[in-house]
């Protein structure tokens, strides 16, 4: 059987103290003799004494942990490179500050909100994540009303008391479109996220904006729930009209890796026949096939900074916004000029 473990009981034994001297001097609390206090210090160090976390969030009222709510499929979340590089760097700046992270995944919204009221009257939770911002998102208010500190990745559309955490995602949609048409191409689709959410619609709005800019249509876009099965459908509507795309960005990797693998199924070459590009900058892109050209994130930074910025405000600082590098194209292997059947490039993109 382990150890048990050692108690205040047995560090006031060691030094010769009562217990009430020993929680004096292992909370720096006044009345405690220097000598006396590294007496106690020296005699916790030997026993290997910890502070119980349990004791110490009754004491100070607080729970030492931060709440965060998803409501997406699990299947999403599995698939998606995003949230594992999130909570890695959240967990990088809570494990060493003796916090934890309280992870609930939900069906819907409506149950989304009820597991933040609930997070919060059972007091499980400092302070919470808001992310996948929506317009006219109801988590803000709530938040205000339960009177937790928050943090959003983003901008919230509505006015907001809490701090933002943001990445221009939009400047690596439209460096991929730029890529694309440097090319040659004129034809390219998108593959978008759910319009409710807010980077779903800012990404697509930067496709059709880059587009415009090039003096090119933008009709060719589809929206989706980021899911790679949407990604490999997505591609296969697309490539089956007889407008079809010779290039397609997609909001994101999981989607761009499922579609490049449909078009090479179906007969295409990629690049030759059909470019493509992702949004992530996930490792596995790097590594198939051809490589993904794709826009790159720092998600496990989006993480730690959030989570510094949560203990921020938790802590009664007021830390304001954080905006950070924002999103960058990197050009790989599934992208190139495009060709006819033959093989021959072609002026037109066509």
């Amino acid at each position: 059987m382990p150890a048990e473990r050692p108690t205040i009981a047995d560090v006031a034994q060691r030094a010769g103290v009562s217990k009430g001297l020993v929680s004096f001097a292992l909370n720096d609390k006044p009345g405690v003799s220097p000598q006396t206090r590294d007496r106690i210090l020296e005699a916790a160090r030997d026993l290997g004494w910890q502070p119980s976390l349990r004791a110490r969030a009754l004491s100070v009222n607080r729970a030492f942990a931060l709440g965060l709510v998803i409501s997406r499929d699990p299947e999403i979340i599995t698939g998606d490179p995003f949230y594992p590089s999130f909570i890695a760097g959240v967990e990088r700046e809570l494990a060493p500050a003796g916090q934890a992270l309280v992870l609930s995944v939900v069906p819907d919204e409506e149950a989304e909100l009820a597991a933040y009221r609930k997070l919060v009257a059972d007091r499980r939770v400092d302070g919470v994540f808001i992310t996948d911002l929506r317009h006219d998102d109801a988590r803000i208010e709530l938040a205000r009303e339960l009177n937790v500190p928050a943090v959003t990745l983003g901008h919230p559309e509505t006015p907001s008391p809490f701090p933002a955490v943001s990445m221009d995602d939009r400047a690596g949609i439209e460096a991929a479109v730029d890529h694309l048409v440097g090319l040659g191409h004129r034809h390219i689709a998108h593959v978008a996220g759910p319009a409710r959410m807010l980077h779903g619609s800012r990404r697509r709005r930067a496709f059709e904006d880059a587009m415009a800019r090039a003096g090119l249509p933008a009709g060719l876009v589809v929206e989706t729930e980021f899911r790679a099965a949407d990604g490999a459908h997505a591609t296969r509507d697309l490539l089956s009209r007889p407008d079809g795309p010779t290039a397609i960005v997609f909001a994101n990797d999981p989607m761009a890796i499922a579609g490049l693998g449909y078009a090479q199924r179906s007969g295409l070459r990629v690049p030759d026949q059909l470019s493509v590009t992702g949004f992530d900058g996930s490792d596995v892109g790097e590594h198939i096939f051809p490589a993904l050209s794709t826009v790159a994130t720092d998600a496990v930074s989006w993480g730690a900074v959030a989570a510094r910025v949560l203990l921020r405000s938790i802590a009664g600082e007021e830390p304001g916004d954080t905006d950070l590098p924002p999103a960058r194209f990197v050009p790989r292997e599934s992208t190139a000029p495009p060709t006819d059947p033959t093989g021959t490039p072609t002026r037109t993109g066509r």
